[in-house]
């Protein structure tokens, strides 16, 4: 069985990690009996200061004949941020209809969480975040620009369809969890329209799932029970904003970003899902050889998941998870001197 991937290894660190990522991918395949062909796109950052776009016109088209697009990581200083991510990343995301982001965050033997006396039972959750709409639309716009009267107008969009869809992919995935539990993250006691109508869908929602637990939580107080009660969740499922900034803290109190996958998917198979790990393009160690390739490595096993290749997914996890405890192997991240190249063969020799 051979397998037709897109590799996008962006900017900064993403050139680094991502031929980690295929290196043990390949490795999986090896074992377990199918082919990937590769094929890489220099789409990044440094292409836009070349040709003044992220990728060519016709970059969704040309992704539409693979079956998944494996992602390093995008932006660089002297490209501002809303240019690369609304040049590359989000067409990507919307154009192919790719509205789960779904980013599982766990505490791996071995690593050490900054919070005092928390172990691995205490850190395994899902974040499932809204990835087509949202606080993330291009409804807006700026009036007299460089006068006193200069304002900024931002809409955010929540649709019934985009509420409901991401609500019952949480609630189907904590149906095979052992917990049963979904928590959504809102603030609809300061956001007057659009949270206030999230709350209504869940709880619509919940209803279809009635061995479901459910709890919701306001955002700013929901940040402070990731750090003081990080046991008390299993699925959670945000809005495009409020699922972004907690699968960004989620990482950061298991460990290490440099250990969270992340996956970009469309569940239906209509189009293709993209893999990408949580961390971004950090330009401040790019070039060193000291990234942790673990994240990227990790979105690869949920890419194997999705392609159907179960077995060869929970393989390359256990390797992961075999490296961090031994603890033999590590970057500088998680209290080690290994290179970024060799934490990738030590994972592809795992396996």
């Amino acid at each position: 069985m051979k397998h037709r991937i897109a590799a996008i290894p962006g900017d900064g660190i993403g050139k680094e990690v991502v031929p980690e990522g295929m290196r043990v991918l390949d490795a999986a395949g090896r074992r377990f009996g199918f082919d990937i062909e590769w094929t890489t796109f220099d789409w990044s950052c440094e292409r836009f200061t070349e040709t003044g776009r992220m990728m060519p016109e016709d970059g969704l088209d040309r992704l539409r004949q693979f079956e998944s697009i494996f992602l390093g990581a995008v932006g660089f200083p002297g490209v501002p941020d809303h240019v690369s991510l609304w040049g590359l990343l989000i067409p990507i995301r919307r154009g192919f209809h790719q509205y789960v982001n779904l980013r599982p965050v766990r505490l791996l033997k071995g690593a050490r969480s900054p919070l005092a006396g928390r172990g691995p039972a205490d850190i395994d959750m899902l974040i499932v975040r809204e990835n087509n709409e949202g606080e993330y639309s291009e409804i807006g716009g700026r009036l007299y620009r460089g006068t006193p009267e200069e304002l900024a107008v931002q809409q955010s969009v929540f649709t019934r369809r985009g509420c409901d869809r991401i609500m019952r992919y949480a609630f189907e995935l904590a149906m095979k969890r052992p917990r049963r539990q979904v928590t959504s993250a809102t603030k609809s006691n300061g956001i007057i329209h659009s949270m206030p109508y999230w709350d209504e869908r869940f709880a619509a929602v919940a209803k279809e799932y009635p061995s479901v637990k459910t709890s919701q939580y306001h955002i700013d107080i929901l940040t402070a029970h990731f750090v003081q009660h990080p046991d008390w969740f299993d699925v959670v499922v945000g809005s495009n904003l409020f699922g972004d900034i907690l699968s960004d803290l989620g990482p950061a109190i298991a460990g290490s970003i440099g250990l969270a996958p992340g996956g970009n998917i469309n569940p239906e198979k209509e189009h293709p899902s993209m893999f990408e790990p949580v961390h971004g393009s950090a330009p401040d160690i790019a070039g060193k050889g000291i990234a942790n390739p673990v994240a990227q490595i990790w979105t690869g096993a949920m890419m194997l998941e999705h392609l159907g290749h179960a077995d060869a997914a929970r393989a390359v996890v256990a390797a992961i998870e075999r490296l961090v405890e031994e603890g033999k192997t590590l970057t500088r991240d998680l209290g080690g001197r290994a290179s970024t190249t060799e934490v990738g063969q030590a994972i592809a020799a795992l396996l």
